[in-house]
């Protein structure tokens, strides 16, 4: 009865954390301003890569970059040098909280077949570590799956092994590892199926 009562305890606190993890994935809206501005910030001070971000990193105001992000959803007004994507902001369920960035390109230019791929992903420093970016990469997979993609290429240096854990727990499998000059590093590449 004892170790009924225990077991039954554990899975609640077990579904419990699930749902503190659970995601929704979003389109970038000013509504959450401040709360890019803060994911902008503590990649700043952690000196972490901003993989997924948009070129986040580089932008003058919040409502420039979400901006510039509509519009590299269309081909109609895509930015020079760009394949169609679509940015999402992954809120965090219980809280309203952005966690991660996900950047989903539709298709693959040459530079992104050797580095890019089609999804680039980062998760909040505070917030690594708790399996957010394995939720927010099988949700953008969904979103691959209804543009009526078969496969995807996703790419990682050689020095994140957190990024290939993450690639390889949804099924990732490696293709080649390459030098990229421009990034001055190894490549790894892998493919998942839809």
């Amino acid at each position: 009865m004892k170790c009924e009562f225990l077991f039954t305890k554990w899975r609640k606190g077990e579904s419990m954390m699930k749902e503190s993890n659970h995601l929704r994935l979003m389109h970038p809206s000013i509504a959450y301003e401040e709360d890019i501005l803060s994911y902008r910030e503590e990649f700043l001070k952690s000196k972490e890569t901003m993989a997924g971000c948009g070129n986040l990193e580089n932008m003058e105001s919040i409502a420039e970059w979400i901006d510039r992000n509509e519009k590299d959803m269309k081909k109609e007004t895509l930015t020079p040098g760009h394949v169609t994507a679509d940015l999402f902001l992954a809120i965090r369920n219980t809280d309203n909280k952005v966690v991660g960035m996900i950047n989903f390109r539709h298709e693959l230019s040459e530079r992104l077949l050797r580095f890019g791929g089609n999804i680039g992903f980062s998760i909040r420093p505070s917030e690594q570590n708790q399996g957010l970016a394995k939720e927010m990469l099988r949700l953008c997979l969904e979103k691959c799956r209804e543009k009526g993609l078969t496969q995807v290429l996703i790419t990682c240096k050689t020095t994140n092994p957190r990024s290939r854990k993450v690639i390889q727990a949804l099924g990732g499998i490696h293709q080649d590892t390459t030098y990229f000059e421009p990034e001055l590093a190894f490549i790894e590449r892998y493919w998942i199926r839809l």
